[in-house]
């Protein structure tokens, strides 16, 4: 290894004291900070309870539930800003009636916006960037995603001959399945250590759920379900992750048929579910929340995004954790906690050995690989993960990250108080 990528894993080693933990962990009425971090469960795509339960619908019920736990005045929320991936429009009307249905008044304004698999994140970095230079006090950032009704061929639109005829343009284009493989051969990520880091995530997630770790992030949703034997519709809560498999074993997983390559290593056990889910985050400065009364629950720090040759998008992490240790003005080291998304084993795996992360630091409550990764919900889900086990394990640094679909990274940085 040469050259840029070096560098960056001596940026990711040997990022100087420019500011260091302890000062980043010192209150200032400016800080960004969050008040309240839920989620909706994570249902299994087509399966699970929120299978017959459209995106609107699920993103209604959580920000009910921001104003409910937070105990916010609807009207001091100006903006919202709700990240997707599948919903056609990119959910402006519905996101716009959601919030409407759940409570804010007419002068809050929303927006869908598409990072692909970092637009929760990107939702919730844009209204903390709006808080910070003053173009509001007090907003929401989200991200939800429907994958039982709106995920197919049709997510991706066809492209023309221009963009054809480019090369790492046409490679945006590639499965992603496809390109996890393409990656994984690259990188020589072996088929047993895929499954290895596969079966950890399932196991730390049945630990987790069985210890009922999940209980306070999650928001339960009553919702209408079909049963599919007898065609009933009855009302279900679903209050728990439906996706998470008890007994899985790198032995179980290694007998996986390969989804896309007969000599591939990428198949359904050791990649992200396909999920139905939806989470947000309140947020306003520390001064605000102060005269409000809101209790503070952590702070926003830094973010990057980062682009990377699309042919290798799952190596995202890689590239923007560094750059967001770097602006918080911290190491590595002093992170306690690492919600990386695990969008392929193969890609969070090798992103994790070449920053040289501990393994005991990484998603501690199991990951996407365990229970599920709505597209765009999961930027926003990390975020409540995150500070609830930082909060019951006393600790304090935590980043969240993911790869992105096209070639992109991104990450950030929060502080537990």
């Amino acid at each position: 290894m040469s050259g840029p990528q070096q560098r960056l894993i001596q940026v990711a080693s040997h990022i100087g004291p420019k500011k260091g933990s302890s000062v980043i962990e010192q209150k200032n009425p400016d800080d960004i900070v969050v008040t309240c971090a839920l989620r909706s469960a994570l249902t299994k795509g087509g399966k699970g309870g929120f299978k017959d339960t459209a995106a609107a619908d699920i993103l209604t019920g959580v920000f009910k539930g921001v104003i409910d736990r937070s105990g916010i005045d609807p009207n001091l929320v100006e903006d919202i800003s709700v990240g997707t991936v599948l919903a056609p429009g990119g959910g402006a009307t519905e996101f716009r009636a959601a919030a409407l249905v759940a409570g804010f008044p007419e002068s809050t304004a929303v927006k869908g916006l598409n990072r692909q698999c970092s637009s929760g994140l990107q939702a919730i970095v844009d209204i903390a960037n709006a808080i910070k230079s003053g173009m509001i006090d007090v907003g929401i950032g989200a991200g939800v995603e429907s994958m039982s009704s709106q995920y197919g061929p049709g997510a991706v639109t066809e492209f023309s001959d221009l963009l054809e005829n480019h090369e790492e343009s046409a490679n945006c284009k590639v499965p992603m399945g496809v390109l996890s493989e393409q990656m994984a051969k690259d990188r020589k990520i072996s088929r047993a250590d895929q499954d290895a880091f596969a079966a950890s995530s399932y196991q730390k997630a049945v630990k987790a759920q069985k210890a009922g770790l999940f209980k306070e992030e999650i928001l339960p949703l009553d919702v209408k379900w079909t049963d599919p034997k007898t065609n009933e519709e009855k009302t279900i809560t679903v209050s728990a992750d439906d996706g998470i498999r008890d007994g899985m074993t790198p032995e179980s997983l290694g007998k996986i048929r390969p989804a896309f390559a007969k000599d591939g290593s990428i198949h359904a056990g050791n990649a992200s579910q396909i999920s139905d889910g939806a989470a947000a985050v309140l947020l306003m400065k520390r001064s605000t929340a102060e005269r409000l009364g809101q209790k503070i629950i952590g702070k926003f720090v830094s973010a990057s995004v980062v682009g990377v040759k699309p042919l290798l998008m799952g190596i995202g992490p890689w590239k923007a954790i560094p750059v967001a240790l770097e602006k918080a003005g911290i190491t590595k080291d002093d992170v306690d906690i690492y919600e990386i998304n695990e969008a392929f084993a193969s890609q969070c795996v090798w992103c994790v050995n070449e920053l040289g992360l501990p393994l005991e630091k990484i998603n501690p409550k199991g990951g996407a690989i365990a229970f599920g990764h709505p597209l765009g919900c999961t930027g926003a889900r990390q975020i409540s993960t995150l500070f609830t086990e930082l909060k019951r394990t006393d600790k304090k640094i935590g980043v969240t990250s993911m790869c992105v679909g096209t070639g992109m990274g991104m990450a950030a940085v929060w502080v537990r108080e």
